[in-house]
């Protein structure tokens, strides 16, 4: 059974850092694409950030770049988002998701596993 754990959300001041961690069992990580996803109260989901299984190539939304940072690490089974210079709109639950495949896509319809979230707000 394939499960994703988030864990690193919180309280933070704008302009600070917060690094979200997930980790995936069940599977070997190698072999998958993952994804950070993000919905604020009363938004659709939005796609943060993706990290490609085989040439670790990565995307980001345009509202993130310069800001966020995806990687991974294939041998604990973890990937990790670097969050910086925070504002109150990245306010949300970050989700990771996973898909089986070499190409990330900043797409919900194309993963197949997902965890339940960790929130994350940005506030004074």
């Amino acid at each position: 059974q394939v499960q994703l754990v988030e864990s690193g959300g919180g309280l933070v001041q704008p302009g600070g850092s917060l690094r979200l961690s997930c980790v995936v069992s069940g599977v070997t990580l190698d072999y998958y694409s993952m994804a950070w996803f993000r919905q604020a109260p009363g938004k659709e989901r939005e796609g943060v950030s993706c990290i490609a299984s085989g040439d670790g190539k990565t995307k980001y939304v345009d509202s993130v770049k310069g800001r966020f940072s995806i990687s991974r690490d294939n041998a604990w089974n973890t990937v990790h988002l670097e969050m910086s210079n925070l504002k109150p709109e990245d306010t949300a639950v970050y989700s990771c998701a996973a898909r089986l495949g070499s190409r990330c896509y900043i797409n919900e319809y194309d993963y197949n596993y997902w965890g339940q979230g960790t929130q994350v707000t940005v506030s004074s």
